[in-house]
């Protein structure tokens, strides 16, 4: 279990638990453009769908899901928290989903996508697929925002920083544009590991910056602090 200011996440039934990654796109994710409705893709414990919930007045918050075990526990996270009757699960894999709701339009699509690309096994069949780029390719992810996404809706990932030119490469083939980056590193010594990313239909000139998480070990920076402490118990 892992406790929030405002809400609570259960993770016993997922492979992928609460981690840096998840509360970085949640904290992250821009809202300025006051959005109606939120997709949040591969929910998981459902953790970023309920940070937008906090962040933002939307009506309407999507999320899918396609392992059974993650669909059960972020329908049972969102139906605990606050914010229930604005939220909702489908069980559903993207393609399927796309096929269904391609009238729908959302002003916010969120995804943090598997990305392991390398032959890798952990031996947990579960773990892996919610790791790895096969169960949702960056293009059929990137294809299904530009379907989804409203006029000025604004489409944000999380990515490792290596896929980072890749990424923008096939958004663009899709008319998606990057507005704003920001290059995550573990410790101002460390390599940049992630890239933040959200884009818009508008080519614009992109904002870029650099978030450092620690400078030591639990000595969080105070921009890392500033984008979580609405979140954080301890913070």
């Amino acid at each position: 279990m892992f406790q929030f200011k405002q809400f609570t996440i259960q993770q016993d039934k997922c492979a992928m638990k609460v981690g840096t990654d998840g509360v970085l796109l949640g904290a992250w994710t821009p809202v300025v453009n006051n959005p109606f409705s939120i997709l949040d893709i591969g929910a998981g414990t459902g953790l970023i769908a309920l940070m937008l919930a906090q962040r933002s007045h939307a009506e309407q918050i999507d999320a899918i899901e396609i392992d059974d075990d993650a669909y059960e526990q972020a329908v049972e996270n969102f139906e605990e928290s606050p914010w229930s009757d604005r939220l909702f699960c489908y069980h559903a894999g993207l393609d399927e989903f796309v096929e269904e709701m391609e009238d729908e339009e959302y002003d916010i699509i969120v995804s943090n996508p598997p990305f392991y690309t390398e032959n890798y096994s952990s031996g947990n069949e579960q773990r892996d697929k919610a790791r790895f780029t096969e169960s949702l390719p960056f293009k059929e992810l990137i294809e299904a925002a530009a379907m989804l996404l409203s006029e000025n809706g604004i489409f944000s990932v999380i990515i490792p920083f290596k896929e980072e030119e890749k990424f923008k490469a096939i958004a663009a083939e899709f008319g998606l544009y990057p507005a704003k980056i920001t290059r995550v590193k573990g410790t101002p010594e460390t390599e940049i590991k992630r890239s933040l990313l959200a884009f818009i239909r508008q080519q614009t000139e992109t904002v870029i910056d650099e978030l450092t998480i620690e400078t030591a070990r639990h000595q969080y920076t105070s921009e890392y602090t500033a984008l979580t402490k609405d979140f954080y118990l301890k913070l």
